[in-house]
């Protein structure tokens, strides 16, 4: 991989680190060699150069590229630039560039309290590998998606990774964000405070945003969670006269889930998920999403755990066959079937045949009641820009 005309670049700017540390070349030096070692990089040579009248730049020759920084102490900043090639993931050196670099201001006046140092960082896929690296598949690379651009801003107040782990079925990561276009992080910090301020007072106004990519494909947000879910789940639920027992195909945030049990007519829902591993990932790492603590009727705090849910993890695809196709009907049918599985993709295995087969259709059709209302999403809404349906 290291022969490959590609490679990861990663660029680093912190604030609130210590001035006495950003001006020393010696532990600055230091750091750099440490942190080099920590990535397992190979590092060839070095050399590191103190400014006048104060800062220090160093720049580090690797095997696999290079490794570049410039301090400015009275500022209390560095930025950093890191490159290499091969395909060893490089957001797992963050941390470590945290834990060296950001040392905490110690020109503090007496009384006053160190500020956490700041990082903001971008990653970036960088050269060509479709071609050049042997059965790469663009598709197969999460970064190659949604995740990689959303890696990419610089400008994110707050960018951390909470989980990134690889299911029986697919790649799943959720990272916390502040978008300085929506809030700030210091309005953030402030909602967390109990010092009286406005912020303080309506958290939930000031709170960081969750994102859930499957794949390296957006799923769901938190702060987008209920607009997309209350829009997939309520019209078809209302358009039934009395819905009691309900299907969703999909759904592993749970999201679907707790909006479906809002509903006091309903009896039972059947929530089919191929991937049992992500729905356990999701009650660990995103519980709001599944958060049934203020809905009526609920016995749980989490939705999954209410008594109305029967969680069944498998192929949502044969388990409906199985029991309504051919015609056939052997067991109680839905009032509403609600599909929330991920977007037709022709690379996705486990979409499969959701949205092409025939008889998959028709046992969706069969095990319907009389009055059964079926919900999908089906992509984004047309513009004014896109061509009318009757064209083709």
């Amino acid at each position: 991989d290291l022969h490959l005309p590609a490679g990861q670049h990663l660029l680093v700017d912190m604030k609130n680190v210590d001035s006495n540390f950003l001006n020393s070349e010696v532990l600055l030096a230091e750091a750099m060699i440490d942190l080099i070692n920590e990535s397992k990089l190979t590092l060839l040579s070095y050399h590191c150069h103190t400014l006048v009248p104060m800062g220090v730049s160093c720049a580090g020759v690797l095997l696999e590229s290079h490794v570049a920084f410039h301090t400015w102490p009275l500022e209390g900043s560095i930025v950093m630039d890191l490159f290499t090639c091969g395909a060893e993931p490089l957001i797992p050196v963050l941390p470590m560039i945290k834990n060296l670099f950001g040392i905490p201001s110690q020109d503090l006046v007496l009384g006053e309290e160190p500020s956490e140092p700041i990082m903001q960082w971008s990653h970036k896929l960088r050269g060509f590998r479709e071609g050049f690296a042997p059965n790469y598949k663009r598709h197969e690379n999460p970064l190659e998606h949604d995740l990689g651009l959303m890696l990419t801003r610089l400008d994110l107040d707050k960018k951390v990774l909470i989980i990134s782990e690889e299911t029986d079925f697919q790649h799943v990561d959720v990272y916390e964000v502040i978008d300085p276009t929506i809030s700030s992080l210091a309005s953030h910090e402030r909602s967390l405070s109990r010092d009286g301020s406005y912020e303080s007072i309506n958290p939930g106004s000031f709170r960081s945003d969750k994102i859930l990519f499957l794949d390296g494909v957006q799923q769901s947000s938190l702060f987008g969670d209920a607009a997309y879910h209350e829009a997939l789940v309520h019209p078809s639920m209302i358009t039934h006269p009395h819905p009691k027992r309900v299907a969703i195909i999909g759904g592993g945030e749970g999201a679907t889930l707790r909006e479906v049990l809002k509903h006091n007519t309903v009896e039972e829902v059947v929530m089919v998920e191929i991937d049992e591993e992500l729905v356990s990932l999701m009650k660990t790492y995103l519980p709001e999403w599944s958060d049934c603590t203020d809905i009526a009727g609920s016995d749980a705090d989490s939705c999954f755990d209410d008594s109305r849910a029967t969680m069944v993890y498998q192929d949502a695809f044969k388990w409906f066959i199985d029991r309504f196709g051919n015609g056939e009907s052997k067991e109680e049918k839905f009032d509403v079937i609600i599909m929330d599985a991920l977007d037709p993709d022709q690379f996705v295995e486990i979409v499969g045949n959701l949205y092409k087969d025939n008889d998959f259709v028709d046992a969706l059709y069969n095990g319907l009641s009389g009055k059964g209302v079926f919900a999908i999403q089906m992509g984004e809404t047309e513009t004014t820009l896109d061509p009318g349906d009757d064209t083709g």
